[in-house]
């Protein structure tokens, strides 16, 4: 090795630390260093993180996540993170699937308050009261990164930025409840429809899951009916009415006239603002 040590860089090799010495073939000592594969730490490869619906992450804001994220969980389509009434000491961030938020009633019915997308904060209320006041649901595989409530106080105390990202978070949900309650109140069935589906289609589009114009949705028409206080029936014949606009068939949601959809739901632009991810 002409008295010299020469190391070659492989991809995805973070160290270089295991010595080795011996001899060649001819009798010459040698020595090299044997590359070690340390794995990545979860918040380094987070597919939502090079999405432009998410702030960029700052250095110190990446280190700080990495010892803040307490785990994840990993839930199959309709297993429960957490029921109506739960305590629970953790609260989330979805990284990968999709969910929804339910209220159910002492009659047996149920009302479905809010989807779950990947970058969704899950279980803050849950964790800051005496129980949940939902259950929160799986409609497919799900990974949840997972936070510890004793963390909280290093959180504002150490990283100001990352403290009013969950703030920002926090009041993002009340915003939408608004939304959602301007619209049952005043919109139409169709509206109501055209609303939904429009602003579902663009917040699945911005983190990658509408290839070609095509989302995945795996929700069912009685979970969008629960959502837009409509009966089943009329469910059905008003995504029937919107064909030439929007189409929902086999878990697949695709947009065919976005100008004309957006008009009908008395929205100029429901494009998601940048948003900060927990």
């Amino acid at each position: 090795m002409g008295g010299g040590v020469r190391m070659r860089a492989a991809a995805g090799w973070s160290a270089l630390d295991t010595l080795r010495q011996g001899t060649s073939s001819a009798g010459t000592p040698f020595c090299c260093f044997l590359a070690v594969n340390h794995p990545m730490h979860p918040c380094q490869t987070c597919p939502l993180r090079k999405h432009d619906l998410f702030t960029p992450f700052s250095p110190e804001d990446l280190k700080f996540m990495m010892q803040f994220r307490d785990g994840e969980v990993t839930l199959s389509p309709g297993a429960a993170l957490y029921h109506e009434g739960d305590e629970t000491d953790y609260f989330f961030t979805a990284r990968e699937g999709q969910g929804a938020r339910f209220k159910y009633l002492p009659n047996g019915e149920r009302q479905l308050v809010n989807f779950i997308f990947p970058g969704d904060m899950v279980g803050f209320q849950a964790m800051l009261a005496d129980g949940a006041a939902t259950s929160a649901i799986a409609a497919s595989p799900m990974v949840l990164c997972r936070f510890h409530k004793r963390k909280l106080s290093d959180l504002f105390r150490n990283n100001p930025p990352r403290a009013y990202a969950l703030t920002w978070i926090a009041a993002v949900e009340e915003h939408f409840l608004n939304e959602m309650i301007a619209t049952l109140g005043q919109r139409t069935a169709q509206q109501r429809m055209a609303w939904a589906l429009l602003k579902i289609h663009r917040r699945l589009a911005a983190v990658g899951l509408a290839p070609n114009g095509r989302a995945q949705f795996p929700f069912t028409q009685r979970d969008l009916a629960d959502a837009l206080g409509l009966s089943l029936v009329h469910t059905n014949k008003t995504l029937a009415r919107l064909r030439s606009l929007v189409t929902w068939e086999n878990g697949v949601l695709q947009i065919l006239d976005a100008k004309a959809l957006s008009a009908l739901a008395l929205a100029d632009s429901l494009t998601p603002p940048e948003r900060p991810l927990l």
